[in-house]
């Protein structure tokens, strides 16, 4: 694939901002028509039983579009965002559609069976779910007190996991 195609490409881009402006991000970008996803969580308070959006990464959003679309966003268009670079190619981190598609559909699931981890666990074999809601999400099998889980990372410092039935695990080569 040639430079000017990858530049017309959507891509997933992983963006910083400012830790509590992220839902006012995400708002800027739906008025704008920008594909985007911010992992967030329904909470309520108890006094009121208000129900807010809580952000699951602080700082984080991810804004699925064209490279110079991006670049747009945020030197011309004042969107509040800083994309990551990729330190080898000093470029615009590119997120997989794959580990983006992976990644949500673990975050989907309730916070009794999956959600965000705050560090890697002891990293096993490279495996695919093969039953479930979860059919043909990628990721490493760990075991944590009694249970397995399959854990799903975006560029090796963001992780999700979700608990699945041993059985239901193929082992795959990993894909670089």
């Amino acid at each position: 694939m040639n430079a000017r195609a990858r530049i017309e490409q959507d891509c997933w881009f992983a963006a910083r901002t400012r830790c509590g402006a992220e839902l006012g991000v995400r708002q800027r970008l739906h008025g704008l028509s920008v594909d985007n996803f911010l992992p967030t969580e329904l909470r309520s308070r108890t006094r009121g039983h208000v129900k807010y959006e809580k952000p699951l990464i602080p700082g984080i959003i991810f804004v699925h579009t064209t490279k110079l679309q991006a670049c747009a966003l945020a030197n011309e268009m004042g969107v509040p965002v800083r994309y990551m670079i990729d330190p080898a190619t000093r470029s615009l981190l590119v997120v997989p559609d794959k580990q983006m598609e992976d990644f949500r559909r673990v975050l989907d699931l309730s916070i009794t069976e999956g959600g965000l981890i705050d560090r890697p666990l002891e990293l096993g074999d490279y495996v695919r779910v093969t039953k479930g809601v979860l059919c043909g999400v990628e990721g490493r099998v760990v075991d944590f007190k009694g249970k397995t889980y399959v854990v799903v990372d975006l560029l090796g410092c963001i992780f999700a996991r979700a608990s699945v039935p041993r059985a239901w695990l193929e082992l795959v080569e990993p894909k670089n």
